[in-house]
């Protein structure tokens, strides 16, 4: 009799049970499933774009300083001995590429303005330009072609370096180190006389 009246109980409970009003679960539409497809395979379309290949990266990485057969080497600012005159830049520029360039403008870090000028005939003047012809070198050197640096910052200091930038008539430029010297480092060829008329 007792396993009757259980039995009884749990047939009771298991009809009550079925009569409550449970809601019923909707099945996942083909549709949202699609939607949801969609969206993932968009964002995974984003981030493969943002991701730039390796010759993409490295061609950002040169960005303007990469002027094809130009190549700028053995750069140095000389300071001056009487603070407020101006310093300085050598360099050597070459052109290996198969047409000319002209140089049409420099930039020193550091300095508040920077001018092209050519020591001729023991004079001294600036230049706009330089032209440099296919498979030529021009040598900004005492004595010929160089760069003088104005309104000298204090952050140049001896033994450090700053940066060059070279830029081209067509836009292009070429970035360079600078080795920071004090005149009188290497006397060789120095324009001490030329530095010290141009206290601008």
């Amino acid at each position: 009799m007792e396993q009757e009246r259980q039995g009884g109980i749990r047939c009771a409970i298991f009809h009550k049970a079925r009569n409550w009003d449970i809601p019923p679960v909707k099945p996942f539409s083909t549709f949202a499933f699609l939607c949801t497809a969609a969206a993932f395979a968009t964002l995974a379309g984003c981030q493969q774009a943002a991701a730039p290949s390796p010759e993409e990266t490295a061609s950002e990485a040169a960005g303007p300083d990469a002027r094809p057969g130009i190549a700028a080497s053995d750069g140095r600012l000389v300071l001056p001995v009487v603070a407020g005159r101006p310093a300085a830049i050598y360099f050597s520029v070459r052109n290996d590429g198969a047409a000319a360039a002209t140089l049409a403008g420099v930039h020193v870090a550091g300095a508040g303005k920077a001018e092209m000028h050519k020591t001729e005939g023991g004079t001294m003047s600036p230049v706009d330009s330089v032209e440099i012809a296919p498979g030529t070198t021009i040598d900004f050197a005492p004595g010929g072609y160089h760069v003088m640096g104005f309104d000298l910052s204090d952050s140049l200091k001896t033994g450090e370096t700053t940066e060059l930038t070279l830029t081209f008539s067509d836009g292009d430029k070429v970035s360079m180190p600078l080795r920071i010297e004090k005149m009188g480092d290497d006397m060789r060829g120095h324009d001490d006389h030329g530095m010290e008329g141009m206290a601008h």
